[in-house]
């Protein structure tokens, strides 16, 4: 059985992981959503996808798109943390 210690550190060394993979993923969605979609907007609409211009596209469609992929990274990176420090369900 470990120790209060060792169950403290293991649960400090998943919060670390789990905050890091948050912040990660939210740095993500904001340079998509607001970096590509309103910084650079204006110079990604030189570019156009199915006539639409690409800055118009990443603030319109893009970030809620990446979003969406982000969430499923989110679940799948979780479920792999929650088994490697034991704190997975059944």
């Amino acid at each position: 059985m470990a120790s209060p210690e060792e169950k403290q550190s293991a649960a400090s060394a998943y919060w670390r992981e789990h905050l890091r993979l948050l912040f990660i993923l939210l740095i993500i969605w904001f340079v998509v959503s607001y970096g590509l979609g309103i910084i650079l907007g204006p110079a990604l609409n030189a570019i156009e996808i199915a006539g639409y211009p690409l800055g118009f596209w990443f603030a319109q469609q893009g970030s809620i798109y990446t979003f969406l992929i982000l969430i499923f990274v989110y679940v799948m990176k979780m479920n792999k943390l929650d088994r490697k420090y034991d704190v997975h369900e059944e």
